[in-house]
Order: C-alpha cells, then structure tokens, then sequence
C-alpha cells in the first residue's frame, strides 16, 4: 500500500482537488462548490496519511457519490494497478457507479490514455484500464450487497448506499446486512482501504456513533473509521451549501419529507421510530359534507376544491381478531388531506350473503356515494380473492370506480410512520368528525412501533390511501357517464334572463 501511494513526482503533482477542478471547469462547465473541495480535501488527506477506513456522510443530493466517483477515478489515475470493487444495496446502483468512473476516465484530460485496447475489458459494471501488470481481477467492478463475492479481491472497498429501507427496515435485515458487510474482509487486501459512503435509514445504523446499548450492541458497527458528517445546515442553521440549498428551500424539503425523515436523510441523526408517537391534537377536525356540483363537475368540501381521492380497504375475516377497515382521502388544490370517511365494517350475522360479499357491498357502496375514481385492495393473505368480487359489486351497482390490488411487503411500523408523519407535522390532515366515532383516534394515543398487542388497523388503511398517489379515472366510465376529476370540458348553464 506505501509503495501505492508514493508514484512518481509527475503524477502526484495532481493533486485531487486540481483533478476536480479540471474536470469541473474543461467539462462540466461549472466552478466546483467548496462543500466539494471539502469531501475532495478529506478524502485525499486520509489516502495519502495512510488512514484506511473512511466514512463519509453527507445529506441527501450533496454530490457524495459524485465525488467518490472521481475520487476512485484519480487514484485509478495515480495507480492504474489498483482494484476496486464498489458494493450497493442493489446491482444497478454500483453499477450507476462504475458507469461514471468509466465515463471520467474516458473524458478527462488526464486520463484518456487510461481507456484499453479491448471493447470486452471497458462494460458497464466492470472494466480494466490499461495497466503494466495482469491481474485475474478487473480495475473496477459493481456488485449488489447480496452478490456473491468470494474469490474477488480488492484493494479498495466502496460501500455506497448499503444501507437503505430495503435492507434496514427489519432486525432480519439489519442482521444480514451487517453479516455481508463483514464478509468484506475477506475480499480486502490486507492494507487495503474501506469507504462508506451514504445516510442513515434506521436507529440501529451501521453509521451510528454510539453503540446502541438497549439493543444488546456493545460497539458501533465501524469503529475506528475516519469520519466526515455534513447535515444539510449547522447548528446555526447555516447551509452547507447555500448556493443549492437556501433556507427556503431547506425548509420546503422539511415541510414535505416531515421531520422524521428530514432528521435522518439531511440532518444526518438516526432517528427512533420507538420515540415516534401519533398525536391526534394535530388533526383538523370538520363537520361539513362532501360537496358535488354538478353544474361543474367538481367535488367540494368546506368550500375548496378537491382534485384527487384514494380508497383504500384494508381487509380482514373473522370475528374477534383485526377489523376490516376502508378508508375514504381527498386531496385539495393546495395539497392537503381530508380523511372524509373511516368505516370499520361490520357484518349483519341474519344475511343469507357470505362475509365477503357482505363487505364488499358495503365498499362499492362508499365508493359510490363518495364518488371516488379508484379502490385499492390490500391483498396480502385473504385479500387476494376480494379485488374480483369487489369488481362485480362495482359493475352490479354500475358504479364507475376501478379496483387495485395493493401487496405490502414494507413493515407496518414504518408505512404508518412515514405516511403519517408529513401530515401532522404540517397539520395538512383534516378528519371529519364522524371518526372520532370510531376506534381510530384510540389506536393514535396508543400506538407504539414495535408493539404487537397494539390495534393499528384503523391507522394501516388511512396510512395506505396517504400513501397513494393520485388516481383519475378518465377513460374508465361508461360511454355517457364523467366522473368530477374530468377536466376540460365546457358547460352551458340556462339561464331566464337576456344579455
């Protein structure tokens, strides 16, 4: 690894921060923003001390993974020998990666001559540039963290992005993640460098600065690891990049990605969704009906003009267990929420009609007096069967609402979280009164991630129709029917009076 890192005085002359500027100004056409020269100036001045293991922590759109990428380019540059293998949460992430280097080798003034001979050694997720040595590995190559690594080595170690909801979100997860990473060990030469790169998705991250005590971890995962951490402002409130991120717009990020999320992906602290708690003293609550005019085709609630609706049923059987839940949203022209209907279904046990069909009558019928364009279906376990009969009490009725299935394979904690949490924060959720009629503000006071016995099922349907986008079912209707998303078209009113 010394011998790596002392080349001749003609290339070391280049230091990183010029090759990033060279770049930026002969092919970008940009100056190089100095939260840049100070990733740049980080990284080099660990590589040439000798410091193997980096971590670099950067809020979300900084550019990390940009200079990284050019940052493996110059040592390529300094050290056309050397081998790097870049792990991601996915394949196609490492290979966006390895795709750039490629492409900075290619193009940059100091490194063409760099680009091989062969077309077989210069893909997309792998390639060798010319080098006076052969060696079995390739200069670069990509990897997805569950790929199957052995028998690869390297001399450098990119960890960019492994961590992410994919492969944090559960303590399943979490386990083989960290059992992966571990492996790595196993593929680095024996001085070889190790660079994480990314941000924290989960309490118990492997970023954290602390072991996490309360669950069983007596060390951090990467101790001993250089670290840089950037969060999008100080504690201040000063930009780390001012000239993309000003307040306004840091403040916008905050108010749509709600606090939780903000904290961890541009603040850079893990957040504990344990700590997390809905607060039903944020909801907006109203007592006005829904409003359809028809001379307008709009739909109106507390006068303001509503331009999408999700339903979403969450369903259930039995008796004594989960209820089955559907839940009606509106969304209005600045962006806000309405949950207008909240209906935990019950079963009348005199009906010669089965259970399903019961219930299903009753969502085609909320459809249709609430007007809504579309119902999305869990179909996780029982519901697999209930989207078709859904669909024939839709056409029974004739009403024109489409049916979709909905498999949810993210944990429930962090849906209800994550749907929940932008709304309150901004108190953009407003909830007709009917609902406090129901278990659903119980379940608010009461609900805690993590906790089994506690009833959530209320919470998951209107967590799904938040976490909808939005649905406008144009084409859907019959021949002469419109539903009140329809735009564009014109009304002629008739009127008793001359002009």
């Amino acid at each position: 690894m010394n011998d790596i890192k002392t080349q001749t005085k003609e290339k070391q002359k280049h230091n990183f921060v010029d090759f990033i500027r060279r770049w930026n100004r002969e092919r970008m056409n940009m100056p190089t923003p100095e939260i840049h020269l100070k990733m740049a100036s980080w990284l080099e001045g660990n590589w040439r001390a000798g410091r193997v293991r980096m971590l670099l922590m950067a809020f979300r759109s900084s550019g990390k993974s940009t200079i990284t990428g050019l940052f493996a380019a110059w040592l390529l540059y300094i050290n056309p020998a050397l081998r790097i293998l870049v792990l991601a949460a996915d394949f196609a992430l490492a290979k966006k990666m390895v795709r750039n280097v490629r492409g900075i080798l290619e193009a940059h003034p100091l490194t063409a001559h760099l680009k091989p001979k062969k077309a077989e050694q210069w893909s997309g997720d792998r390639f060798t540039v010319q080098r006076e040595i052969e060696l079995r590995d390739p200069s670069m190559l990509a990897r997805g963290i569950t790929s199957n690594i052995t028998g690869s080595h390297a001399d450098i170690i990119i960890c960019d992005d492994v961590e992410v909801p994919g492969t944090c979100d559960s303590a399943e997860k979490r386990e083989a993640l960290r059992e992966r990473l571990m492996e790595t060990d196993y593929v680095l030469t024996a001085e070889g460098t190790k660079l994480f790169i990314g941000t924290p998705h989960n309490y118990h991250t492997i970023y954290g600065d602390a072991p996490r005590v309360e669950l069983g971890e007596d060390d951090v995962f990467l101790p001993d690891f250089e670290r840089l951490v950037i969060p999008v402002h100080d504690e201040d409130g000063v930009s780390a990049w001012p000239e993309r991120f000003d307040l306004e717009t840091i403040d916008r990020i905050k108010r749509s990605t709600g606090p939780n999320k903000f904290s961890s992906q541009m603040l850079l602290r893990p957040v504990n969704i344990a700590e997390g708690r809905l607060d039903p003293a944020a909801l907006q609550f109203y007592d006005s009906r829904l409003n359809y005019i028809k001379e307008l085709n709009q739909l109106e609630i507390e006068g303001r003009k509503m331009v999408s609706a999700h339903g979403y049923w969450d369903p259930a059987f039995g008796r004594g267990g989960d209820n089955s839940v559907f839940a009606a949203v509106f969304t209005d022209e600045d962006g806000e929420s309405w949950l207008h209907k909240l209906l935990y279904i019950e079963l009348d046990n005199h009906s010669d009609e089965d259970e399903a069909a019961q219930q299903c009558q009753q969502v085609a019928f909320q459809a249709q007096i609430l007007k809504l364009p579309s119902v999305a279906v869990e179909d996780n376990g029982i519901g697999k069967m209930l989207p078709g009969i859904l669909r024939s009490a839709l056409a029974k009725n004739n009403v024109p609402c489409s049916v979709k299935s909905v498999h949810n394979n993210r944990a429930k904690d962090l849906r209800i979280l994550e749907a929940f949490d932008v709304v309150l924060a901004s108190r953009s959720l407003h909830v007709h009164e009917s609902v406090r009629d129901t278990p659903f503000l119980s379940e608010m006071m009461e609900w805690k991630p993590g906790k089994k016995r506690c009833k959530d099922d209320g919470l998951d349907a209107v967590a799904g129709a938040l976490a909808l986008e939005p649905m406008r079912a144009k084409s859907f209707p019959r021949r002469g029917q419109h539903t009140w998303q329809d735009t564009g078209k014109q009304h002629k009113a008739k009127t008793d009076f001359n002009v």
